[in-house]
């Protein structure tokens, strides 16, 4: 067999035709490229389309096979085995992706359900929103790839209003894949700035007391907290002992905050008269782990939120005229700190078994929940 010859012939038959490479690949749904080779004898058609290109060119296959035009048609044997063949080939493709063409389709459905739930249990965020994207993504691959394993794809390209629907859904999800990469770009910059640029704060300085607490629009306070009302409105007056103020606010504020106060005997009762009257939350040692007061301390006020921390006051145990109060404010978010507590408190100050340290286990219970 001659394939220059026969690509000349097929080249001849599409020009009687009047016909460019590129009309007669749209023709059989091929490249341009698969016509170029086809002509050039590289390449030669496929049996499956040997047949359909003789019937268009209304010549025999042996006539391609030969590269010319012979006087006798072609034998109907020779033709019904071409036919057979044809048909062969097709059915061992059809059984070759039947298990395939199974698979994608319970694939569409799966995806689709996990799109659904996730668009219905939706919560804001950056990790949302990536979720929500990779499952639609799974979703338009697994409807692709069924598509073409059960030959639909290749009828909806050979429909032109198909394919311009086709062409306007794959702009659409371009634009919206471009859209949340740029949004989630940029907010995972923003955050990086502001992680980076959001250093933490120690003051020793209590004339700096109101910078931090107590001044809901200041620089580095966050709001009104009522919790940390348990501690004195102000401090500057007072005589202070071992005192200490951290505030870091990487995503959302925390605060460790530690002081001693000593005061007269009159200014002692009244303020032990205020932290009575708030009294001790209870069920407090049910939250990141505590087991009880502190070594040598009695707690005599306690605020406990179980989501942000906790803010208490104590005094000596067993001290007789005591005038010392010592103020405690273990404010964080989202179940844990961002910063090591134990590096900006001493250890004699915090309630015993405290754990708000990365993944630590109330956390795990929480969130879990």
């Amino acid at each position: 067999m001659d394939q220059k010859k026969t690509g000349r012939f097929l080249k001849q038959l599409r020009s009687e035709k009047n016909m460019t490479q590129e009309q007669l690949a749209q023709r059989f749904n091929v490249s341009n490229r698969s016509v170029s080779r086809w002509e050039t004898g590289s390449n030669l058609p496929d049996i499956s389309l040997l047949v359909e290109i003789a019937d268009f060119y209304d010549v025999d296959v042996r006539e391609i096979i030969d590269g010319e035009r012979k006087s006798e048609t072609m034998d109907k044997e020779l033709k019904e085995v071409a036919d057979k063949m044809a048909d062969y080939q097709n059915n061992e493709k059809r059984s070759r992706y039947r298990w395939i063409q199974v698979i994608g389709i319970v694939g569409v459905f799966v995806s689709l359900i996990a799109l659904i739930l996730q668009i219905v249990s939706y919560e804001p965020g950056i990790a949302s929103i990536y979720a929500l994207f990779a499952s639609f993504a799974t979703m338009v691959i697994m409807t692709l790839i069924t598509l073409y394993v059960t030959g639909l794809l290749k009828k909806i390209s050979q429909s032109r209003k198909a394919m311009m629907g086709v062409n306007i859904a794959i702009i659409i999800s371009i634009i919206g894949t471009a859209y949340v990469v740029a949004i989630g770009f940029i907010v995972i910059t923003l955050l990086g700035i502001n992680f980076a640029l959001s250093g933490i704060h120690v003051s020793t300085d209590p004339s700096e007391y109101h910078k931090y607490i107590h001044n809901p629009k200041g620089e580095y306070s966050y709001g009104n907290i009522e919790e940390l009302y348990l501690l004195p409105d102000n401090v500057e007056e007072l005589d202070l002992k071992d005192y200490q103020v951290t505030y870091y606010n990487p995503w959302d504020p925390q605060y460790v905050v530690y002081f001693t106060v000593d005061y007269d005997e009159g200014a002692y009762e009244t303020e032990m008269e205020r932290l009575k009257d708030l009294g001790i939350s209870p069920n407090y040692t049910d939250c990141y782990s505590v087991t009880g007061e502190p070594q040598g301390y009695d707690i005599v006020a306690m605020q406990c939120n179980d989501y942000y921390g906790f803010v208490y006051a104590m005094i000596p145990e067993g001290k007789n005229d005591n005038h010392e109060i010592t103020y405690v404010a273990l404010w964080f978010c989202n179940y844990e700190y961002d910063l090591n507590v134990h590096k900006y408190i001493p250890d004699e100050y915090l309630l015993p078994g405290f754990d708000a340290t990365s993944g630590n286990p109330y956390r795990k219970q929480q969130m879990g929940e």
